[in-house]
């Protein structure tokens, strides 16, 4: 049974304040009445979430929590108090605790902060820390030019955003290499554009060509058909008008309406105009 994760657990007995689920080394824990809907029965399999209560003892929910044991998850502090400040994890009956050893900066209540969540071994309580830095970068990061990965928006700098990647490294996004908006504590899908020296990790959300043209072109076809079949954007357009209307590239833009135009969609001049078939 994995404190601070996904568990699937069969039912063992019910009682009058819920039922106790069993694992398969006949490890049990509580599921409390308010998470059953009166259709289980015996040796049903539950999937549950199993986390430690007040006086750390495990207890199970149906809920979903904002991130397990072992993820990076950006959360609002509901509370502060003399040990430290606890999180809204998205459990009714539990917030998670950041001991303040475990923040960068006092943390305040009603703002968030991107935190890791982790089962600290001395207490074998789940708790979050804000000091990032301890939990990135354990190895060399070994990937190859766009290959595909998760991000996680961290920090807005100057020259982009401070991101993690894959919930393992440190890395950067620059300024040119989206274009679209993101916000601290979302997840993208990203693409390794480099790895430097130092380990550090350049990455994109600019999608591999092909894909781009192919997605711009979509949004084209769309506007045309919302639009009476013409526009008057084309490929003497500014990029600012380019990047308002369709969020890409002015290069992109002209390469999508190049594809629109082979494949017979469209007929390009002043006004863009809608083949109709």
């Amino acid at each position: 049974m994995k404190l601070g994760q996904y568990n699937k657990l069969t039912i063992n007995r019910f009682v009058d304040f819920g039922a106790y689920l069993i694992d398969d080394n006949g490890d049990e824990v509580l599921l409390p009445k308010r998470y059953l809907t009166g259709d289980e029965e015996l040796d049903d399999n539950i999937e549950v979430f199993v986390y430690n209560d007040s006086e750390n003892r495990p207890v199970a929910t149906t809920e979903h929590p904002h991130a397990t044991v072992g993820q990076f998850c950006l959360l609002r502090v509901k509370a502060v108090n003399a040990i430290g400040a606890f999180l809204d994890w998205g459990l009714v009956a539990k917030d998670l605790l950041v001991p303040f050893r475990e923040q960068r900066v006092r943390m305040q209540a009603g703002r968030s902060y991107i935190v890791y969540v982790y089962l600290d071994t001395s207490s074998n309580r789940i708790v979050a820390s804000a000091k990032l830095d301890k939990f990135l970068g354990k190895t060399r990061p070994n990937y190859y030019h766009r290959q595909k990965v998760d991000v996680l928006i961290v920090q807005q700098l100057e020259i982009g955003y401070r991101v993690i990647v894959d919930g393992k490294f440190w890395g950067i996004i620059y300024n040119n290499e989206f274009y679209h908006t993101v916000n601290i504590g979302e997840h993208h899908m990203g693409f390794i554009k480099q790895i430097r020296d130092d380990g550090k990790i350049d990455v994109t959300l600019a999608k591999i060509e092909k894909m781009r043209i192919d997605d711009v072109a979509y949004t084209i076809m769309d506007y045309l058909k919302e639009n009476n079949g013409s526009m008057s954007l084309n490929d003497k357009s500014s990029p600012d008008d380019i990047l308002r209307t369709f969020n890409c590239s002015k290069k992109d833009f002209k390469k999508a309406l190049g594809l629109l135009y082979k494949q017979q969609k469209v007929i390009l001049g002043d006004i863009v105009t809608l083949i109709k078939k």
